[in-house]
């Protein structure tokens, strides 16, 4: 590596956030300016490790090391052509993925672990600003048609790697604008939409139509794709949000988490909020937290975004519940590295203000006689072996009523939405209700399918795993053989 003592030199550094009196008032992403310098010191850290164990831990197999050297060596140029020639969004992971890479890395095991999320979204703003992304028309065309259904992390990559070889590419989205989930799931103020937008300008360039407003199946047949494409990708996600059907569920007051959130990233674009991202009417009207005691159940990702938004919306107070019992401050010994590690995440949102609960059970929504929510009825609850099984158990006495007037569900998806597509096209489906695939493929004839579709709710590194992945399985139904970049079959190398 370029400076081999820079892990014994330098100790790892992030940039700063705006302050909480601050960006509590705003939608704007909250990291201060780190300097080229600082970063330079940063991918200095990377150690001649010998076996990095990074690469395994990166989904998309970024090549970790090489991009660092590129980095220390204040060659942006070639960090980011390596960068890309593995992650086709960058900006999108090098903002919002938690960076399983990092819980790999050999420095992790006695140090803290090189910066490597940092350094990745340092080298793809680095590289817009020096015009290095510019449109890779593809030379040759195919004439071959693909048709991508869904335009989140995995079908946009699908359609980036689809279109990267030859082939044409249109893009169907039900909702009004581009993005899926990056789009309105994603608080603005860890990815703002304008970064969607400077991708979305690429790619369009490049040659990929994308349609909104558009639901297949109902607006577009299934017969006309049939015979308007060669080839489908289903990418349409896990949409369908798991449900707490407990006494008083039918309150007003109680609210899926996506559909608060993606109100408020239409209200920070200037949308109007009458439709959700599926395109369908809210049934609930404009949701607010504002003067109201917050109560968000379930202690992962999209949880933590209902409470950075409550926040800003100035709730009276926020409190965020999880089943699982409080995991430890330090990687868990269940979870050595390099394996992700089970440990206490504290997130921006979190800083800004919530009250964390863990080991809560949720028992009854309780209401007034206008049917509004004023409260919510726990206990606290413990893991015990029952006959051999761990079970849950009540803690005899800790029942309570907490304060509440608005209950975010944040407890994650259960599968992608049956009704209408996948239920006409006959696909099959897994025990746990997802696309079932064979290296991509359905059982339909040149119906493929990436994503949250296939895999279930997982991460937006993942998602792009696996439209790259399927758009090369695409490629070899299509042409016979392909030439596109394959973590699994190895990658083109970098000159």
């Amino acid at each position: 590596m370029g400076k081999i003592t820079g892990f014994l030199e330098f100790t790892r550094e992030l940039p700063k956030y705006r302050s909480v009196e601050e960006r509590v008032n705003d939608y704007k992403e909250i990291p201060l300016e780190f300097s080229d310098e600082k970063t330079n010191h940063q991918a200095a850290r990377c150690m001649d490790c010998g076996v990095p164990f990074c690469h395994n831990g990166c989904p998309l197999g970024n090549i970790i090391p090489e991009f660092n050297d590129a980095v220390y060596n204040n060659d942006w140029e070639l960090a980011a052509q390596i960068l890309l020639s593995t992650n086709n969004f960058p900006e999108y992971t090098g903002r919002i993925c938690p960076a399983p890479c990092e819980t790999a890395c050999v420095l992790g095991i006695n140090q803290p672990p090189v910066a490597i999320e940092h350094i990745e979204k340092s080298i793809i703003e680095k590289a817009y600003a020096l015009n290095l992304i510019k449109p890779q028309i593809p030379k040759v065309r195919t004439g071959k048609e693909v048709a991508v259904v869904g335009s989140g992390p995995a079908g946009m990559a699908a359609a980036a790697q689809l279109n990267k070889a030859g082939h044409l590419v249109t893009v169907f989205e039900r909702a009004d604008r581009i993005g899926g989930l990056l789009r309105y799931g994603i608080p603005d103020f860890k990815l703002e939409k304008t970064v969607i937008d400077r991708r979305l300008k690429v790619m369009e360039e490049e040659g990929i139509i994308f349609k909104t407003n558009t639901n297949v199946g109902v607006d577009i047949s299934i017969d006309d794709l049939n015979k308007n494409f060669d080839a489908v990708v289903l990418s349409g996600g896990s949409t369908i949000p798991r449900d707490l059907p407990i006494k008083g569920r039918a309150l007003k007051g109680i609210y899926p988490a996506m559909e608060f959130l993606s109100q408020q990233n239409k209200r920070v674009s200037n949308i109007a909020t009458e439709v959700d991202h599926q395109g369908q009417q809210y049934a609930n009207g404009d949701l607010f937290a504002t003067d109201k005691n917050v109560i968000v159940i379930g202690g992962g990702d999209t949880g933590s975004d209902c409470v950075g938004t409550s926040n800003r919306h100035k709730a009276a107070s926020i409190t965020q519940i999880e089943l699982l019992t409080k995991p430890p401050v330090e990687r868990a010994e269940s979870t050595p590295w390099p394996n992700w590690p089970m440990m206490l995440r504290t997130s921006s949102s979190h800083e800004e203000g919530c009250e964390r609960q863990w080991a809560i059970l949720t028992k009854e929504f309780i209401g007034n006689e206008k049917d509004e929510l004023t409260g919510l009825k726990i206990v606290d609850v413990e893991w015990k072996s029952v006959d051999g099984k761990a079970q849950l158990v009540e803690i005899e006495g800790s029942e309570r009523v907490l304060p509440c007037e608005l209950a975010l569900l944040a407890m994650g998806f259960v599968h992608p939405q049956h009704e209408g597509l996948l239920n006409d096209l006959g696909v099959q489906l897994d025990e746990r209700g997802n696309i079932s695939a064979n290296n991509y493929k359905t059982n339909v004839d040149k119906f493929f399918t990436a994503g949250d579709m296939r895999r279930g709710q997982s991460l937006v590194v993942w998602a792009i795993s696996e439209g790259r992945e399927c758009a090369r399985e695409v490629d070899l139904y299509l042409m016979g053989e392909s030439a596109l970049e394959s973590k699994d079959k190895g990658v083109l190398q970098v000159n």
